[in-house]
């Protein structure tokens, strides 16, 4: 499509225009929630509450996602000639490149060095989360391919325009990075660790499908992990009190403040998801001696439990991986959910029935020469992520005669 600047911050042409949305809020909550993926009970697309208008808001008005904190709202609206909103990006200008979990350090270090200007950049993502998601949002009853077209190409515009560096577009469903990549964006490749449920109907058929050395250790460590009279609290909906919050908030300054310097989530964050969309949430809290001691939150999808962030104020072994992965399976399994996404990183979580899966990200780069530096970079990279891959699925601990 062929797009040009039509003077009052747009780009447009005859069938559409972007426009830029400094916060979510000019979006009305009806707009957003009529994108797909946004919503529960959206059963063609499934629903993704990392996306949902709830989540993305409640960063913005806590204060942990906006300019001071390097992440300036740059959402984008793909509207029709008569002002209908049609489709979305959640983006942001960024003039760093912390809690992003896909690391471009090398090349913003390597850019500059040779007189470049790498920040600000541009990032469409949800801030602080690497989960995989849908980032060209269409609204529903909308034709899929020729939005996404249209939000590639936007995305492309606007970047021009604004004169930034690079458009970034990390933790994408394959489907956005293919439009993506027909539009020029270059392909990156990572890896995580998820859980696939095959139909289990308890967490002893999922054990079935362990060799036998790796399940007699899986059941010593979740033995030893509440030995100490440890005891666990799946919180949820109603449960999610404000003192509950006040209890995992304690876990997560006290280490994230030791592991990361500085968390990126502030107390009022977690009030306001507990106001807004406590149904999607679950605490797993680990309690001892009456009080609790640690703790993770996970996200509730139609089909996938989206696990963040963990903290404790007590140690005890094994029980990070009890509080964070176990009882994530036992969850999934309970509320017939297909997938557990465990967070960034973390190959401890392939001995915990976790397998690797490869993650995907598109990025545009303006300068031609930090663009080809790039694209060789990640030519190798995709290499190396595909190898490694290979390497640690032979190396899970299912049985071989059920992979035969």
């Amino acid at each position: 499509m062929d797009q040009g600047d039509d003077g009052d911050g747009q780009t447009a042409n005859a069938d559409y225009s972007i426009r830029v949305a400094a916060g979510i809020g000019a979006f009305t909550a009806d707009e957003w929630n009529s994108l797909s993926g946004t919503t529960r009970g959206d059963a063609e697309n499934g629903y993704n509450p990392l996306v949902s208008y709830a989540f993305l808001s409640a960063l913005e008005e806590s204060g942990c996602a906006i300019r001071r904190t390097g992440w300036q709202g740059h959402h984008l609206r793909l509207e029709t000639a008569q002002g209908k909103l049609i489709g979305a990006v959640p983006c942001y200008l960024k003039s760093h490149s912390q809690g992003e979990y896909v690391f471009d350090h090398g090349w913003s270090d390597a850019f500059e060095r040779a007189g470049g200007r790498y920040y600000p950049k541009l990032q469409c993502a949800v801030p602080f989360t690497p989960v995989t998601g849908p980032r060209l949002l269409v609204t529903r009853g909308e034709d899929i391919g020729t939005v996404k077209a249209g939000l590639a190409a936007g995305l492309q515009a606007v970047t021009q325009k604004l004169g930034v560096s690079s458009a970034h577009v990390t933790f994408a469903q394959e489907s956005d990075v293919e439009v993506l990549e027909a539009a020029g964006f270059l392909h990156r490749t990572d890896q995580q660790f998820h859980f696939f449920n095959e139909g289990f109907s308890t967490y002893d058929d999922f054990l079935a499908t362990l060799a036998s050395r790796k399940r007699k250790a899986m059941k010593k460590e979740r033995r030893e992990a509440l030995a100490n009279g440890i005891s666990i609290d799946w919180l949820t909906g109603k449960d999610l009190t404000e003192k509950a919050w006040d209890d995992f908030f304690a876990f997560y300054m006290d280490t994230g403040s030791r592991k990361w310097g500085r968390p990126y989530l502030s107390r009022q964050f977690f009030s306001l998801i507990g106001e807004r969309m406590a149904d999607d949430i679950l605490l797993v809290m680990a309690k001892r001696n009456g009080r609790y001691i640690a703790g993770a939150i996970n996200f509730i999808g139609s089909d996938a439990l989206y696990g963040r962030n963990w903290g404790c104020i007590e140690d005890h072994p094994f029980l990070h991986f009890e509080v964070c992965y176990h009882q994530a399976i036992d969850f999934a399994i309970e509320r017939k959910l297909k997938v557990v996404e465990a967070g960034a990183q973390g190959e401890h979580k392939l001995a915990r029935g976790y397998r690797p899966v490869t993650m995907h990200s598109a990025h545009y780069i303006a300068h031609p020469g930090l663009r080809n530096a790039v694209a060789d970079y990640l030519r190798r990279e995709r290499h190396e992520v595909e190898r490694m891959s290979e390497y640690l699925e032979e190396h899970t601990p299912f049985r071989k005669d059920l992979e035969e």
